[in-house]
């Protein structure tokens, strides 16, 4: 089955025609830089031009960087606030004509990952964690996802643990590896203590560095890089709609 799958950043709203049985492109990328205030019809008059692009007719899933909630917007950290409450799905699929299912934007990833990546054949407690401008997490037990997932807003020294450890921080306080994997492991013992997962996969802008610092965390389960890198947010929008049995 084939699925648009679009991949809604805060920099940039990229999409590709997914092959969603072997989890592959079967087109290029197609980017477009977000619209900048990232309101609704903005955003949504960007998701059309995507569509377009490819002059698409089936289904969409949608990697989202807030909550979802039965298709609607429950969160908005880093878009507009009249997001909030609004049913997404229906207005994308009433500007494109096409069936659209949203998903968490990290939550698409890991359902990558999960179903062609890091995470293949784990039927265990994996949790995903996405390091970068925040920390993001995605968690499946049993292969199935646990939705909404905002693991990185625990507190962890009195704030927020992405305000402590996320590749961020590293960067604006010129932290070395050691002493930002510090940090990080930190965060690490936090989920491992509330989760027990049997897998950490770790991704987002961090782990394409992860030979650099993996060696120097510490977790009583076994942790390794993703696996599906740039197209694991398309993918596993595609997966997700796939899923619903959309058409």
């Amino acid at each position: 089955m084939q699925v648009l799958g679009i991949d809604i950043g805060g920099t940039g709203m990229k999409g590709a025609v997914v092959d969603t049985m072997r989890g592959e492109l079967a087109t290029e990328r197609h980017r477009i830089p977000t619209p900048s205030p990232a309101t609704p019809k903005e955003m949504i008059k960007t998701v059309k031009q995507i569509v377009d692009h490819f002059e698409w007719e089936g289904p969409i899933g949608c990697g989202f960087p807030a909550a979802i909630k039965h298709d609607k917007v429950m969160t908005a950290s880093n878009i507009d606030d009249s997001w909030l409450g609004l049913k997404a799905a229906k207005k994308i699929k009433k500007k494109t004509g096409c069936t659209t299912h949203l998903v968490n934007d990290v939550d698409a990833a890991g359902l990558a990952e999960m179903s062609f990546g890091a995470g293949k054949g784990n039927n265990g407690t994996v949790l995903m964690i996405a390091a970068g401008t925040g920390i993001g997490t995605a968690l499946f037990t049993e292969g199935e996802l646990v939705p909404n997932t905002e693991f990185g807003h625990m507190p962890l020294h009195g704030d927020a643990a992405e305000k402590y450890a996320a590749n961020s921080i590293r960067k604006k306080l010129n932290l070395s590896i050691e002493e930002w994997a510090g940090r990080f492991n930190e965060y690490l013992a936090l989920m491992e203590f509330l989760l027990w997962p049997d897998l950490i996969i770790l991704g987002g802008g961090i782990s394409k560095q992860s030979d650099k610092f993996l060696d120097l965390l510490d977790t009583k389960c076994k942790i390794v890089p993703a696996q599906m890198l740039n197209n694991a947010g398309i993918i596993g929008a595609a997966v997700g709609a796939q899923r619903l049995g959309l058409d």
